[in-house]
């Protein structure tokens, strides 16, 4: 099993830019949102960091939600609904990370990976699991919309933008195991189908991918080495 690096070391070694926006809908309904995380070593950020979301990761990374990942800054991005390719146009933020980007940094660190993408199956920014579950199914079926899924169909080029191109870019799926995202890892499998997927699958599942932050110690530390087995497999082949 791989040294376990303390998150005060990770911080001192990758910067994290999101961007962050609320989404508003003609009923009146505002929900916040982050459409895209990037983590980079701190040598590698540019100058202009608006140039990270054209660039080519060494990876991206698929998990549930942006969860408890706040700007560390101001931000008064408000977004139509009416108008998703406005989501495209990220303006990158300095952002606190969820404690669940650090197993993301991990890897990052024993794969020499210098730039990572993560998206997620929705955009809704929501720390705990059970209330987002309610909050996209309650919002999908009012709204009569999914466009707080980047893998809707109405943001076709915006994902072609962020998983960049499929034979040079793995996809590593890390959304959990709970069958309540169906719907939003039906839309997703549909989408990367044909890329390089890479992932802890439950056993008996075809895409149940174990989440990287799980409640025991140890099955944190599980997860960080068998990641860097598989990825290490993954390049060889």
């Amino acid at each position: 099993m791989v040294p376990f690096i303390p998150a005060s070391q990770l911080k001192s070694r990758y910067n994290v830019l999101g961007h962050f926006y609320s989404l508003a809908f003609s009923s009146g309904r505002t929900v916040d949102c982050r459409s895209v995380l990037e983590i980079v070593a701190k040598r590698d950020v540019p100058q202009d960091v608006s140039g990270l979301s054209e660039t080519c990761p060494d990876a991206v990374c698929i998990m549930m939600n942006p969860g408890s990942s706040r700007p560390l800054v101001k931000v008064d991005t408000v977004i139509p609904a009416s108008r998703p390719h406005d989501i495209m146009h990220a303006s990158l933020v300095p952002t606190h990370p969820d404690i669940t980007q650090y197993q993301v940094m991990r890897l990052m660190h024993y794969l020499s990976w210098q730039h990572v993408r993560v998206v997620n199956l929705s955009d809704l920014r929501d720390p705990k699991s059970g209330k987002f579950v309610e909050r996209f199914t309650v919002l999908e079926a009012e709204e009569q919309s999914e466009i707080h899924c980047v893998f809707s169909g109405e943001r076709k080029k915006e994902l072609a933008r962020r998983l960049g191109p499929q034979e040079r870019v793995p996809v590593i799926c890390a959304w959990g195991v709970s069958s309540e995202l169906d719907p939003l890892i039906g839309r997703c499998m549909q989408q990367i189908a044909g890329r390089r997927v890479l992932g802890l699958l439950k056993q008996g599942t075809v895409d149940k991918y174990f989440h990287p932050l799980p409640t025991l110690q140890r099955a944190k530390e599980a997860w960080v080495s068998d990641m860097v087995a598989l990825c290490r497999q993954g390049s060889e082949q």
